[in-house]
């Protein structure tokens, strides 16, 4: 490409995380959004499990069977004109820093909200990551098929809990049984959940808010309700401002249910107006990557295996940060130095994958991966070096040792521990003297998929000692005396091979401190 068909194609391209706490219907709204981009003509819910139709971006097994995220999964489709890549993140706690790696690697975030249920914790955590990288914010009310709370209500709690303006581009007409559609604010129009033309939803508005012609509403209770939260919104509410919208101090409201499709069309493309195209990405040096940067860069912020179980494939997700990649190029791995090809490279389309000949910054792309990559790795092209900053990783809290139950399997067992470690959910460590494996977490369910997974994938059956809550501490090999171990610090290494402490609790630390106070512990290396 020259620099205008660089320019023109990075320019279409929309990047964004859905977020939300569990069964707020992050994943149903996914679903919906693929079903306008043509890319699936039938959405596999989560709850109907009987029917055997699945969630398109739920393709683990374990998934399946809970009707739950566990793994982020990227979509990709056009509409009007504009690239999508969505990454529907997985909306448990245990699981949240493989959803803060995948907020690094977007422009902008969807956050779905229970209209019965309001802020929820997990929500609350996900938006200050946001909050904390400065991206637009699009707020998506779901569940108004069901009964749910003011949306006054909901407005100024995500205001005062979350401390962002919101601007509603829509506002509800009724809930539950009662919801007759959406009055939209924003392209002048009424939409109806049971139109009497299926073909044309629409009521038009007139510059004054008022509806054109006969109103099929009027002197219905639910509609005059709203056309006084409207006008109270109208009077006291905060002006539509673009500018707070593009740094994340103003977040546009929408009202709708993903379950019954209802007011995600309006979402998606009122969305597509003012999300950011792709955006600049930061070094550890402290520059910054423009997307039109002419050399290709990258990062892997995510890494997958087994997604096609009888190809045991091995996939390492990339957000191009700038520049064209072309099937075949030349990259550098800048933690190695070392060249390698790109020759087989995937994009997502919901439950599927197509081979990708090109692709430029702002796209999702999936590398084939023989243990060449690592989460956080960078890639270029150019002379020029590029890392970029580092990715969050937590510090585990929840520890278990494990071994194979059939010692015959022993190399099945290896192979998936390092495979599943790698992926960073869980955290691998030894102990110090001996081969025993311990894995670390920062939730329990994290060990019930490595479990399941073990089994189902591998073909490896684990027994795993719970070792409870413990503080790790690393510790600069320079300063390790192994008899600094005891029954209250159990002393292991990490998969680098570095001296760890696992801390009973915070006495056992603080008296660890004082009886060695010139052994600096630290949280992470």
């Amino acid at each position: 490409m020259d620099k205008k068909q660089l320019a023109n194609a990075v320019n279409r391209r929309r990047t964004f995380a859905i977020i939300s706490h569990p069964d707020a219907g992050k994943t149903t709204i996914t679903e919906q959004l693929l079903l306008f981009g043509g890319v699936v003509h039938e959405a596999g819910t989560v709850k109907a499990r009987k029917t055997g139709n699945f969630a398109k971006s739920d393709w683990m097994e374990i998934e399946k069977k809970r009707g739950i995220s566990v793994t982020s999964s990227v979509m990709q489709f056009d509409f009007q004109g504009k690239r999508i890549n969505i990454l529907d993140t997985p909306g448990h706690e245990d699981f949240s820093e493989d959803t803060y790696r995948t907020l690094m690697a977007v422009d902008s975030a969807v956050m779905v909200i229970d209209a019965a249920k309001g802020i929820e914790p997990q929500t609350k955590k996900l938006f200050q990551i946001c909050k904390m990288r400065g991206i637009p914010i699009f707020t998506f009310m779901n569940k108004l098929d069901r009964d749910g709370r003011d949306p006054l209500d909901l407005c100024n709690e995500v205001e005062e809990v979350l401390g962002i303006e919101t601007y509603p581009i829509n506002w509800p007409i009724g809930s539950g049984r009662q919801f007759m559609g959406i009055y939209d604010r924003y392209n002048k129009r009424v939409a109806l959940t049971h139109p009497t033309d299926p073909e044309n939803p629409y009521i038009p508005l007139d510059n004054d808010g008022q509806v054109k012609g006969d109103n099929p509403l009027a002197g219905n209770g639910e509609w005059d309700d709203a056309l006084e939260e409207i006008e109270l919104v109208e009077a006291a509410g905060n002006p539509f401002d673009k500018q707070k919208i593009a740094v994340g101090d103003q977040t546009p409201v929408f009202f709708g249910s993903a379950l019954t499709n209802f007011g995600v069309q309006t979402f998606l493309e009122t969305y597509l107006q003012f999300a950011p195209a792709p955006q600049d990405h930061k070094t550890e040096d402290g520059s910054d990557i423009k997307p039109l940067y002419s050399d290709f860069s990258g990062f892997v912020f995510k890494i997958q295996a087994n997604m096609n179980p009888r190809h045991r494939d091995r996939i390492a997700f990339v957000r191009i940060c700038s520049g064209e990649f072309n099937k075949g190029m030349d990259v550098t791995l800048e933690r190695t130095k070392q060249s390698i090809r790109l020759s087989n490279v995937t994009e997502f389309m919901a439950d599927t994958r197509e081979n990708v000949e090109n692709a430029v910054a702002g796209d999702i792309i999936g590398l084939y991966d023989t243990g060449n990559f690592q989460i956080g790795d960078s890639i270029y092209t150019g002379k020029k070096d590029i890392k970029f900053e580092k990715l969050p990783q937590f510090t585990p809290e929840l520890f278990v040792r494990v071994n194979a139950k059939n010692v015959m399997k022993q190399k099945s067992f290896h192979k998936g521990i390092n495979q599943l470690v790698q992926e960073g959910a869980i955290q691998l460590f030894q102990g110090y003297n001996s081969n025993d494996y311990i894995l670390g977490a920062v939730g329990q369910l994290q060990f019930e998929v490595f479990k399941f997974r073990m089994q189902n994938e591998y073909h490896s059956e684990v027994i795993m000692e719970n070792l409870g809550h413990k503080t790790a501490r690393w510790v600069n090999p320079d300063d390790l005396d192994p008899n600094m171990a005891s029954s209250r610090n159990m002393l292991v290494k990490d998969r680098d091979g570095s001296p760890v402490f696992l801390f009973e609790n915070q006495f056992a630390e603080n008296w660890f401190k004082q009886k060695y106070p010139d052994v600096r512990l630290m949280s992470k290396l």
